[in-house]
């Protein structure tokens, strides 16, 4: 964990499935889709809510990902 309680990270605003239902994962970027959490894949926090990027576009924006800009400036 990086953040400290009550920190925006730790919202609790991640996809759940509710038992028999698919969980589908979207990236923010460019709209690929995934059954579920991918460990490859990046999850970002802005603006308190949670945005996941697929491989391709999480390491074409890795410089601007790692200096924790938000996905509107990339």
């Amino acid at each position: 964990m990086t953040s400290l309680p009550g920190d925006s990270d730790s919202t609790d605003s991640a996809p759940r499935s509710d038992g028999g239902e698919d969980e589908r994962i979207v990236c923010a970027r460019c709209g690929t889709q995934a059954d579920g959490p991918r460990p490859t894949w990046t999850c970002s926090v802005e603006n308190g809510a949670r945005r996941y990027f697929c491989d391709h576009c999480a390491r074409s924006n890795l410089r601007a990902i790692e200096g924790r800009l938000d996905s509107a400036w990339w």
